[in-house]
């Protein structure tokens, strides 16, 4: 059997930290086979004390960001398999681990991730939300590139890689002949010795890990049919400290060269049709509704607003990289 090393970065995560943690320490697979690595950022609220309950192994971040904090945990792991959970994710049930890497009995197979995020009608409304959209960034519905099972379009991507069926999990042929699905968050295994020959640097951005891999050579990525608990924002004021936070980070590495996968490759029709739509208003209505009709819940009222909401911080944030390029703050986060 394969081990595993859970990777969780934290800063400020009391909110959520111990969800993730008592679904992780409740998995079915032998717990000697299991490490579980927290990299905080510098929390001050609870996050080390729920951390030092579970008996994790606790290291510092001093570089704050989830990004920064995967990568330093990454270095100090031992164990075959990486499996990058985030502070607010959930497994969802006992054998979740156990499914999650079935796949890699396939030597050819490099890495896992969920094919859903869990919907959880007990959950709040913007986790309810993302659950059914499918993605953590409305953006990326038009550009046709996420990577998780949305509503509204009645699959886990628009980027249509060549997938070969198996009873427990997708496989996804991926190379530098198309665009590369979001993959590598909330949820994503890789093997070890692969991750340390790609990944260089203070920083692991995911999708920039497999942007690596594939112009090398294709690789063989597992869509595993089960699903992962994203508890999402818990307001519409943190998603958009949240958007901003993204879209400033991305601005500021791109300009510092360590960023390598180019969203500005993306389908120029795909970024117009957000713009327009964001305009109009009405295609975004649209939407909401034929996703309520594939799965019914008042939330998808909201699609317009988080559509918007992103639009228009998305905007700002380009605007003022003009004046002054710099990451987001984190000294005011929680999780």
């Amino acid at each position: 059997m394969l081990s595993v090393s859970i990777i969780i970065p934290t800063l400020n995560s009391t909110r959520t930290l111990g969800l993730c943690l008592k679904s992780i320490t409740s998995q079915n697979y032998p717990e000697e086979l299991v490490e579980i690595i927290v990299a905080d950022g510098g929390s001050t609220d609870q996050t080390k004390e729920i951390s030092q309950a579970y008996f994790v192994k606790l290291v510092d971040n001093p570089l704050k960001t989830g990004e920064a904090g995967k990568a330093v945990a990454a270095r100090l792991a031992k164990n075959d398999i990486l499996a990058f959970i985030d502070s607010d994710n959930i497994l969802p049930q006992p054998d979740w681990l156990t499914k999650m890497l079935q796949p890699f009995m396939d030597q050819s197979i490099i890495a896992s991730e969920p094919l859903f995020y869990s919907y959880r009608s007990n959950d709040s409304y913007l986790s309810r939300y993302f659950a059914l959209l499918g993605m953590s960034d409305p953006i990326c519905l038009f550009l046709n590139n996420y990577d998780r099972y949305s509503y509204i379009t009645n699959n886990w991507t628009g980027l249509r890689p060549k997938t070969i069926k198996h009873n427990n999990y997708l496989e996804v042929i991926l190379d530098n002949k198309g665009n590369l699905p979001t993959i590598g968050a909330n949820g994503f295994l890789i093997r070890r010795d692969v991750y340390q020959k790609a990944q260089k640097g203070d920083y692991f951005f995911d999708i920039d890990l497999l942007s690596k891999l594939i112009s090398q050579s294709a690789i063989k990525v597992a869509k595993v049919k089960i699903g992962i608990v994203h508890l999402f924002s818990n307001n519409l004021s943190s998603f958009y400290r949240k958007q901003s936070r993204r879209i400033k980070d991305y601005l500021y590495f791109k300009k510092q060269d360590q960023r390598n996968y180019s969203w500005q490759k993306q389908s120029k029709k795909g970024l117009l049709k957000f713009i327009l739509s964001c305009l109009l208003v009405f295609p975004l209505i649209f939407q909401a509704i034929k996703g309520y009709l594939r799965k019914a819940d008042w939330v998808w009222l909201i699609h317009p607003l988080i559509c918007e909401i992103t639009f228009f911080t998305y905007a700002l944030g380009y605007i003022s990289s003009f004046k002054q390029l710099k990451p987001a703050s984190r000294s005011n986060w929680r999780q």
